[in-house]
């Protein structure tokens, strides 16, 4: 059919739904408890976005309508595909997912929990493990020295304390 016989408000545009966090295809989407219960208040938020939309401008309603499936629909398949480890059975000694890590950097001392990627957040101290530094953390026991390249740089990190909080950080 012609566009010349389709209405105008027929031809409004898909809106565009913001990607989640980057999770490289073929890695599993591991997510600490606190991690997952997120997504599951997340899911809960948007739920109730959905039912309380404005249902005075239909195209409006439609359009946020519209949004929120789209988020929905990308937050369900991370649920599904969530791997929730358990951070108790996390060796002690050793930095693996979920570690909450003191680190000595030159001379800052850094810390920061080692968290899925719809988890992290650099302000609250928070690094996915798919991230650089996490993946050169990685392994590393309390006392070791480790180098790390960022960018053209080399840095060497100090491990100083490892811990496995079961409640997440603020």
């Amino acid at each position: 059919m012609s566009r010349g016989f389709v209405k105008e408000e027929d031809q409004e545009e898909a809106p565009v739904i913001p990607p989640r966090a980057a999770l490289p295809s073929g890695v599993t989407n591991y997510v600490t408890p606190v991690g997952y219960d997120l997504l599951l208040q997340e899911k809960k938020k948007l739920e109730q976005e959905q039912k309380n939309l404005d249902q005075e401008n239909e195209t409006e309603r439609r359009r946020a309508s519209m949004v929120i499936d789209g988020k929905l629909q990308l937050l369900a398949a991370r649920i599904r595909s969530a791997r929730i480890l358990d951070l108790e059975k996390q060796p002690r000694d050793e930095v693996r997912f979920g570690a909450l890590v003191k680190f000595k950097k030159g001379n800052r001392k850094l810390t920061f929990q080692i968290v899925g990627v719809d988890e992290a957040d650099v302000k609250k101290q928070k690094i996915a493990f798919t991230a650089p530094i996490a993946k050169a953390l990685i392994g590393a026991k309390t006392g070791e020295t480790l180098t790390f390249k960022l960018g053209r740089e080399i840095q060497k990190l100090e491990i100083l304390e490892i811990s496995y909080p079961i409640k997440s950080l603020a």
